[in-house]
């Protein structure tokens, strides 16, 4: 069965997919605003909050979950630049900014960028 699986395929397997949203997620922390499709960064938000959260805690083990999600340059960056940013912040650390559709295929685009 099926239940409580509610999150996007993209037509992928979970391998690849979860190689796409750490990528995604890397590209986000290290240039801050990346130019995705909609869907592609409604799924990426929960995913970078979350990360952005454990960067807040700062601790060895923190910093080791962030390393095995985004790599020790992404994650070096979002524990020393990006969370204490957001210290007094409760969570909301992310905007999505709707775009025209792509030209080639008429893909729904956005502005995923840290607030």
């Amino acid at each position: 069965m099926n239940h409580h699986k509610a999150n996007r395929k993209f037509g992928r397997v979970t391998k690849v997919r979860n190689a796409l949203m750490k990528s995604l997620a890397r590209s986000l922390v290290l240039e801050e605003k990346i130019k995705t499709t909609d869907a592609k960064a409604r799924e990426l938000r929960p995913y970078a909050e979350k990360m952005i959260t454990q960067g807040k805690l700062g601790t060895l083990a923190a910093r080791r979950l962030l390393i095995a999600k985004i790599g020790p340059d992404g994650a070096s960056k979002l524990v020393k630049d990006v969370s204490p940013r957001y210290t007094t912040r409760a969570g909301g650390y992310t905007r999505i900014t709707k775009l025209p559709r792509r030209a080639g295929d008429g893909s729904l685009m956005a502005y995923i960028e840290l607030v």
